[in-house]
């Protein structure tokens, strides 16, 4: 993408703890297998904020809270915490939700039974693109980084 090298570091930083809010919820919650209650999703939803206010917390990391609270925003501004939409999203956020997404996807997980083949999440990545996640970042994946298809 043509990115500077610190800003890299950077999305390499957010990438590793886009998730550390999930340190508050109880295990019960993250591992469930059965559906989420609303009240327990909205709980799962509160962890890029917890993540974010952890970071502001301290000078070293302040710059990297955005980035991790708008992880969960998607382009079409139906996602979360804020309900961001295309560019306000930050582009940190917008990498880190195709690479997350691509993850879990192709991983284990305890909520699902099956995993996607790396060609089926690509699939899966350019379907929801312009809607869940930015359709150039998409491509770079698929093209650049996934170079399978």
């Amino acid at each position: 993408m043509g990115l500077p090298d610190n800003k890299v570091n950077d999305i390499k930083t957010i990438g590793t703890i886009h998730d550390i809010g999930k340190i508050v919820i109880d295990t019960s919650i993250l591992e469930k297998v059965e559906p989420l209650t609303k009240e327990e999703r909205e709980i799962i939803q509160n962890h890029s904020s917890i993540g974010s206010r952890m970071l502001s917390s301290t000078h070293e990391y302040t710059r990297l809270a955005p980035g991790v609270l708008h992880h969960h925003e998607s382009i079409d501004g139906t996602g979360y915490p804020n309900n961001l939409k295309g560019e306000q999203i930050p582009l940190e956020s917008r990498i880190i939700a195709v690479a997350d997404a691509f993850d879990a996807m192709i991983s284990p997980r305890p909520y699902k039974n099956s995993v996607m083949s790396m060609e089926e999440a690509a699939q899966e990545l350019k379907r929801c693109s312009g809607t869940q996640f930015d359709s150039k970042i998409v491509e770079i994946f698929i093209n650049k980084v996934f170079d399978k298809l």
